[in-house]
């Protein structure tokens, strides 16, 4: 599903760079390409795609969707790494957009990406014949996500709390924002796009709560105990600006072993609902033995 969710979203991606560099020529441009070709795993688009399948969807013009779902990750990411956040210098194997370019330009890049999954969004929704409301229930799933009630305000907390020592409670409150919701949503996504009733939404988006926790207990862990190199990214960064890590408060192999928790938790809400057959749960487990 992961190198399926990588050629479809890339391909897509591609596609949106060429047309952005068209319709903005210059320096902007050349940033805003930048950022979208940068490569990645795709497990939030994956996700999207196992989602919409799981509950009865097969149009590939859902790839649109996931796509939409990457770029508002992508956008979070150059903000992120901006010298007034997280101050990182690689992310993916590669210089982050304001070393590329410069600290202005990486801004601007974040905030027109969010349009820029807008607009996939809606493609998507036309290509696939969704209606009006539909579509609006997709943007506003994936945009409640991705702001201050979510990863914004995830990220929010996460400065606040640098130099301090958060209890399990508040790490999960900061992670479940900043991590948790946007990967909530790229499984709630898929099953909207599909026609999923209620009660198979609210086990998706169990399962994804549950998922998004492990998916930052897990980075905590590969922080912790992988390199730059084998990261693609800065390691060892929450220990250098004294940040609330599980590793922090658990230690590495009781937090190794909440990740599997968490993720074993979000299976199970999808066998209650009948919906653990397929990609969802192999991506659970992808999540949490990744090494990068």
């Amino acid at each position: 599903m992961l190198d399926e969710a990588r050629r479809e979203v890339d391909a897509r991606l591609d596609r949106a760079a060429e047309r952005i560099r068209g319709e903005t020529p210059g320096r902007l441009g050349e940033a805003l390409a930048y950022a979208l070709r940068s490569p990645g795993k795709r497990v939030r688009p994956a996700l999207v795609l196992a989602a919409y399948r799981a509950t009865g969807g097969s149009d590939p013009a859902v790839g649109g969707i996931a796509a939409a779902v990457e770029i508002v990750h992508t956008y979070s990411l150059v903000h992120d790494d901006l010298p007034c956040m997280d101050d990182d210098a690689l992310r993916r194997g590669r210089p982050t957009s304001h070393v590329a370019f410069d600290v202005p330009t990486a801004t601007r890049v974040g905030y027109l990406l969010v349009p820029v999954a807008a607009e996939e969004l809606a493609r998507a929704g036309e290509e696939m014949g969704l209606d009006a409301a539909t579509v609006g229930r997709l943007a506003s799933e994936l945009f409640e996500a991705g702001g201050i009630r979510g990863m914004v305000g995830g990220q929010w907390r996460d400065l606040e709390a640098e130099g301090r020592r958060l209890d399990l409670a508040g790490l999960q409150e900061v992670h479940g924002g900043k991590t948790g919701a946007l990967i909530a949503a790229s499984v709630v996504l898929g099953g909207i796009a599909a026609g999923a009733p209620p009660d198979r939404l609210e086990a998706l988006r169990a399962f994804g709560t549950e998922i998004g926790l492990s998916f930052q207990v897990a980075d905590d862990v590969l922080d912790a105990t992988r390199t730059s190199e084998q990261l693609g990214k800065t390691a060892g960064k929450d220990a250098e600006v004294a940040k609330s890590t599980y590793v922090g408060l658990l230690g590495v192999s009781a937090a190794a072993e909440a990740a599997r928790r968490h993720a074993d938790r979000g299976v199970r809400a999808l066998e209650v609902a009948g919906l653990a057959d397929g990609a969802l749960a192999p991506l659970a487990r992808y999540i949490v033995d990744r090494t990068s």
